[in-house]
């Protein structure tokens, strides 16, 4: 009863707070608050903020509301498949940042944590917080070898005010889906369990460690991005220490003229990093914006970028990487029949699309940006204009996408505000080319069958009687599948299809084993050729079938 007079004391402030905003489709987009136009009589608002914009509102509105609906707002922000533009725009402009809680209260979180008095711990911590936000704190500390370090303190009891106004994020949402007429297209309820999700990894300090870490290795001596040291003995679920770093803030563009930084080579460094971290690693830091980038001045000629806060980091699934790669030098080439067919391919787009229909889609939206000068074309807005217009033909497309997109805007927007005569097209387009080169050339690829052999090798002695039995069963007819009804001729005809797809794959798969046991044997040299070449041909017909049996 408590928890419900709460809840219903907190709709009640948001009401509140979206009348004075004049936020009325909002309010009168349920029966719930169709209920509550009275609120807007109490609290008309003033003339001022009727004349602001639509996401200015909206984003004040969130502010007022609190640090959780900053946090909704900026994980809404990423959504531009879904909001319009510029709604999209003012919510990225959304601040994270809260008054701190006391140094106190930081330092016990770390005792309990740790197992020990913060004198143990640390040479000196000080509890006077570095920045604030709301989620967590960070305090400046000292190793007790010497090193200089920050502690970052995970906010207490937020846990308890996440799960509160999610569950009432997650009832509006229900009551939006069902009564406002935008909600089947918008899908508020996806979008808040989106919002749990990422807002929760953020809480455990020990995932964002992990991240951290994984980002370091991969970028080890790399003179484009610089990652923190995690120092593990001091980590947590509630508590991340790491390596203390210094720089200029990328969005302080005077303080970088100031020192002389090369700016095209900063702009130049962050399109790679994007495309080094999505295609060539599959782990990106999916929350670039300025306030989580330093620059490294040190040797100004070579700025170096670091980045900070790594509790939202994303990754594809391979099917995804592959055709997101295959869509980004597709389009690169303006090869608009290959995009729309990938994305069937992909099953972003039901199977049964028209490929020319969606390919004139494509090119209606993508033609246009080719006819400006290459320094004004940005790849972020073209995909996302892409996604668009293909929600026309009910393209579904996984969160982790929309963070690769919104990552790509935030990259291409910092590297045009770093140097804005950059051209995208110039950069991207031979990196990308440059990973996918190295990633499927061919040493890689007899690296990963000579890892993969092994395997493959203790399977070999019962694929000849699984493929045996197999085809016994399937001579015998004991692979029929009994079925009934009105389109049964057309589902024995697809049945056909797929056995003789399956056949292909068995066949195609046994001489790829086949193939890679020859090409692996030790052999004289009279024998090494005529071994070499049998393998090889065995793979090709393995491909060849293998190809076969995925076009059909």
């Amino acid at each position: 009863m408590i928890h419900a007079s709460r809840q219903f004391l907190r709709l009640l402030n948001i009401s509140a707070t979206l009348a004075r905003y004049r936020l009325d489709e909002l309010l009168t987009a349920t029966h719930l608050f169709r209920a509550m136009r009275w609120v807007r009589a109490v609290l008309p608002g003033s003339r001022d903020i009727a004349e602001l914009s639509h996401g200015a509102r909206l984003r004040l509105a969130l502010q007022d509301l609190g640090p959780v609906y900053v946090k909704f707002g900026q994980i809404l922000s990423t959504r531009r498949d879904l909001l319009p533009s510029d709604i999209a725009q003012e919510l990225s402009l959304l601040q994270d940042r809260v008054p701190p809680f006391p140094g106190t209260e930081a330092q016990a979180i770390i005792e309990q944590a740790l197992g020990k008095p913060v004198g143990e711990l640390f040479a000196h911590f000080d509890p006077e917080p570095l920045a604030s936000a709301s989620i967590a704190q960070v305090h400046p500390c000292t190793l007790l070898d010497g090193r200089e370090a920050v502690v970052k303190v995970v906010r207490p009891g937020i846990e308890k005010q996440l799960r509160r106004d999610i569950d009432l994020l997650k009832a509006i949402a229900g009551l939006a889906e069902r009564y406002w007429e935008e909600g089947e297209r918008v899908q508020p309820t996806e979008i808040v369990r989106e919002f749990e999700t990422f807002v929760f990894d953020e809480l455990d300090m020990q995932r964002e460690a992990a991240n951290a870490s994984v980002l370091r290795s991969n970028f080890k001596d790399s003179p484009d991005l610089y990652i923190p040291e995690i120092y593990w003995s001091y980590c947590k679920s509630k508590v991340l220490t790491m390596e203390r770093v210094s720089g200029i803030g990328v969005g302080d563009i005077e303080a970088l003229h100031a020192r002389g930084v090369n700016l095209e080579r900063l702009a130049l460094r962050g399109v790679r990093v994007f495309y080094t971290q999505v295609f060539r690693d599959n782990l990106f830091h999916a929350d670039m914006h300025p306030g989580n980038i330093l620059v490294d001045v040190t040797n100004p000629e070579d700025p170096t970028f670091i980045a900070l806060d790594f509790g939202i980091v994303a990754s594809l699934t391979p099917k995804d990487l592959y055709y997101i790669s295959e869509n980004f030098m597709a389009l690169f080439n303006r090869d608009y029949l290959r995009v729309a067919q990938l994305h069937i391919d992909a099953g972003w787009v039901p199977e049964d699309t028209r490929v020319d229909e969606l390919e004139s889609a494509v090119r209606t939206v993508g033609e246009p940006n080719f006819t400006r000068p290459l320094n004004e074309i940005s790849f972020g807005e073209l995909l996302f204009k892409i996604f668009r217009v293909a929600r026309r033909f009910k393209l579904t497309i996984q969160p982790q996408l929309i963070m690769l997109q919104k990552t790509l805007l935030n990259i291409e927007g910092l590297g045009r505000e770093l140097y804005p005569e950059l051209d995208i097209w110039a950069v991207a387009k031979p990196e990308l080319e440059k990973i996918l080169r190295e990633k499927h050339g061919l040493d890689r690829t007899a690296r990963e069958l000579r890892e993969r052999l092994p395997a493959w090798l203790s399977q070999a002695p019962e694929m000849p009687g699984l493929i045996h039995d197999y085809l016994e069963k399937a001579n015998k007819g004991q692979l029929v599948t009994r079925i009934s009804s009105e389109d049964l001729a057309r589902l024995r005809a697809e049945h056909e299809v797929s056995h003789r797809k399956t056949l292909r794959v068995l066949a195609g798969g046994s001489m790829g084993i086949a193939g890679a046991i020859l090409l692996a044997m030790e052999t004289g040299p009279w024998f090494l050729w005529g071994y070499s070449s049998a393998g090889l041909l065995l793979l090709a017909v393995s491909g060849w079938l293998l190809a076969r049996s995925l076009r059909s």
